[in-house]
């Protein structure tokens, strides 16, 4: 276990990402696909009996024992929790009310991070733009690991504390990395969501305050659902840095497993993505893909050449602001 993976850096390339290419070309074939673009009238419903449903296992658990708190926070809390955090990356496109809706969709985002504990849609949304544009790009796209983690978390044992500690590491990255001004919308943010979480220990106590908060951390760290971070852009094969999984745990996320045809079209929402590789088969069905999230997760610590350093770099220009 103490052997030091090979990979000593990131694979840097000098091509421009590929989905904007195979986007164009898509598109020209089938242009039918634009209609698969717009809101998803169902999202706001799904992610409402969400948000209620962490809200009744609030009252439920506030005089359950700590060992109980933690273990439905991990088993039932954590993965709701991390199904809208993934609900809230949909909503950053503006596919709950559409694009000519954009405060809507916004303050929705702040509705869906309200069982997550603490403030995260507003911040997501400033840098996820980012990660599409600049795919892979040097100093701008925060999804990249730095060097540090690249260099340290290097030994199974090391990899895997690293997956516990993705959640630190998604929101403390982007300040080293591309630091930006805080918006009013991230302080409207972190108001609402810790107003919310007085009123809930006012109400209930602590307890169910740290179901919230303990879900999220715990279930965006080391837990099958968590195997997307790493299936989605790590490079298991070379050459490719974008890769969809096609499993069952899709009915959890919003289909965020179909991330190729995420990232080929980010403008259709998640439940509409498997219509793309329907019709663009041909696309999509020879691309190397993930056949499961915990064999990605068992690959990733023991296979000595995957690692944070496993993903494309590139430099990328600025682009012009409109």
């Amino acid at each position: 276990m103490g052997n030091r993976v090979t990979r000593e850096d990131f694979e840097w390339v000098y091509t421009e990402q590929p989905h904007t290419q195979r986007r164009k070309e898509i598109l020209a074939k089938y242009p039918e696909i634009k209609t698969l673009m717009g809101p998803d009238p169902h999202l706001k419903w799904i992610v409402s009996g969400m948000v209620f449903t962490q809200l009744l296992a609030c009252y439920l658990v506030k005089d359950l024992s700590w060992k109980w708190i933690f273990f439905w926070a991990y088993a039932f809390g954590g993965c709701i929790n991390h199904s809208l955090t993934l609900a809230i990356h949909d909503i950053s496109h503006n596919v709950a009310f559409g694009n000519k809706q954009a405060k809507w969709n916004r303050w929705f985002a702040v509705f869906a991070n309200l069982p997550i504990g603490l403030p995260y849609s507003a911040s997501f949304k400033k840098y996820h733009i980012d990660h599409h544009r600049y795919l892979g790009g040097d100093s701008l796209d925060v999804d990249i690991p730095t060097d540090f983690e690249g260099w340290f978390f290097c030994t199974p044992l090391r990899k895997v504390l690293w997956l516990i500690l993705q959640p630190v590491f998604y929101s403390l990255r982007p300040l080293y990395v591309n630091p930006k001004a805080i918006t009013q919308m991230e302080i409207l943010n972190a108001l609402v969501q810790f107003s919310i979480d007085l009123i809930i220990y006012y109400l209930w106590g602590l307890k169910p305050v740290i179901y919230l908060i303990a879900g999220t951390i715990l279930c965006l760290g080391f837990h099958p659902i968590s195997g997307h971070f790493i299936a989605e852009h790590y490079m298991f094969l070379k050459g490719y840095e974008t890769y969809s999984y096609y499993g069952p745990l899709n009915w959890l996320t919003f289909n965020v497993g179909y991330h190729m045809e995420h990232h080929d079209f980010p403008s259709i929402p998640g439940c509409r993505l498997p219509m793309v590789k329907k019709i663009a088969a041909e696309y999509y069905d020879n691309l190397p893909h993930h056949q499961s999230w915990i064999r990605v997760l068992w690959d990733f610590v023991f296979d000595d050449t995957l690692g944070p350093y496993s993903r494309v770099k590139r430099l990328c220009k600025l682009a012009k602001e409109s």
